[in-house]
């Protein structure tokens, strides 16, 4: 099915029409006041797939995870060689073209009745509000969606976005599972309209922020731990529960990730990456991972070194790097792992064992590897047991395997220190970044003294 790129783009459209910064619908001549919720719903999931999931954001955080790194003469953005105009573009989709409009379709389908449809747009907005916090830190967001008679809104305290997730996905929980109005068919790419799905999902977002605050200031991480078990009771569990969209391969509906790797680009995956699944023997190696043109081995680009011929490297593979790949926007591993650590934090490494293994035995499974095969048994027996040396270290070791390309890893990096990571040489600033830079265009249109922070500055729950 081909996929709804157009409307995306006749979608941001309207909304960059409406000011300058932010929309107002019900004021803006050039928004159409009968377009239904089925037809706001497509576009918004495209957008949250497109630019949020697998955007130029996401890029950017798997370099500096050393999941990839540009082809090109040092130094460059792997090197933490940005400035606040690099995020320019980063800002613009995640409020612009996702925030607000899942803003305009909650709105509306709340004033329509149709409260399934709002359920998803708060599971939406919460889960890019949600990204955008762990990426800035205080951003806008209360007085972020009010039309244009307010162009510089204030910023929130981390700490009050992290509460409005929660409150946005309670509310979420409820509309979902409401008998009231409409209830998304085809329109929705991502379950179909099935909205147990869409209420698993909103459970493991809860529980994914909860584990957030494990070591924020004020919070305990047994009280988090133990609200995150609650909130994956009604997780998902299982691999049929991913959420994910999905790309027909044609030139108009291609896999975002495809576009960062292939085509005019320059990125490919790092000698790091490549070389850690290499050194355990990972079977999942070859769907996550290509094969370089020239030698024919998997061989990653060492981050630091500079340009090379791009046929000597590995780009991502065929699961998550083919043309008509999905971007996975939640993986039910992620509830598996999130679930494991809580057990972990609350009763202690043998908790944790056996949905930590069905975890791992699961991504290999979805891979479309035999869990029974040889080297499948054999990657487990050195990596499917927890130890009270390396329960952490594994967990989040395999969550991040399990959730590749996810900006979540550089969130669970930040809290937990794993995956190890090390300086990049020829780099441009004294330590490992912790956050993005406010963008220039906001610096200008709406300034803040916040907004001074540098990349090494820890935002609010990672202080």
């Amino acid at each position: 099915m081909k996929r709804p790129f157009i409307a995306i783009a006749l979608l941001a459209a309207v909304t960059l029409s409406a000011c300058s910064k932010y929309l107002d619908v019900n004021q803006n001549p050039n928004v159409p006041s009968d377009v239904s919720e089925s037809l706001l719903l497509a576009p918004l999931e495209a957008g949250v797939s497109q630019y949020i999931a697998a955007g130029n954001a996401a890029t950017l955080v798997n370099q500096w995870m050393q999941n990839c790194v540009p082809n090109q003469p040092m130094p460059n953005t792997a090197n933490y060689m940005v400035t606040s105009s690099n995020f320019d573009d980063f800002w613009n989709s995640f409020y612009v073209v996702v925030l607000n409009n899942a803003t305009i379709l909650d709105k509306q389908a709340t004033a329509n009745g149709n409260l399934k449809y709002a359920g998803v747009a708060k599971v939406l907005k919460a889960y890019t509000l949600g990204t955008a916090t762990d990426l800035w830190g205080d951003i806008p967001n209360a007085t972020a969606f009010s039309g244009t008679g307010n162009t510089t809104p204030s910023y929130d305290k981390q700490e009050d976005v992290y509460k409005n997730i929660q409150s946005l996905l309670d509310e979420a929980i409820t509309q979902l599972q409401s008998d009231a109005g409409s209830t998304p068919g085809t329109d929705d790419y991502y379950y179909a309209g099935d909205m147990n799905k869409w209420a698993k999902m909103a459970y493991t977002l809860k529980a994914r922020y909860y584990m957030h605050l494990t070591k924020a200031p004020g919070y305990d991480a047994k009280t988090q731990a133990n609200l995150a078990l609650t909130a994956l009771s009604n997780g998902m569990n299982s691999n049929d529960d991913d959420c994910s969209f999905t790309y027909n391969g044609s030139s108009t509906s291609s896999n975002a990730w495809y576009l960062h790797f292939y085509n005019t680009s320059t990125l490919v995956l790092s000698s790091h990456y490549v070389d850690s699944l290499a050194k355990y023997a990972d079977p999942r190696l070859p769907s996550l991972a290509s094969k370089a043109e020239n030698t024919g081995k998997y061989n990653g680009n060492v981050i630091g070194s500079g340009a090379g011929a791009l046929q000597d490297f590995s780009v991502a593979g065929s699961f998550y790097g083919a043309i008509g790949s999905k971007v996975y926007i939640l993986n039910a591993a992620e509830a598996l792992f999130l679930k494991a650590e809580a057990n972990y934090i609350t009763s202690g490494y043998s908790a944790a064992q056996p949905v930590f293994r069905q975890a791992v035995a699961g991504n290999i499974l979805k891979l479309g590897i035999d869990t029974n095969s040889a080297a499948a048994q054999t990657f487990l027996s050195k990596r499917g047991i927890l130890t009270a040396n390396n329960a952490l270290q594994l967990i989040i070791e395999e969550k991040a395997t399990a959730n590749f390309l996810s900006v979540e890893n550089y969130t669970d990096w930040r809290r937990t220190g794993y995956p190890a990571l090390k300086m990049i040489p020829n780099n441009t600033v004294t330590s490992l970044p912790r956050r993005f830079l406010y963008p220039l265009n906001e610096i200008s249109a709406n300034p803040q003294d916040l907004q001074k922070a540098k990349l090494t500055d820890k935002i609010w729950w990672d202080s």
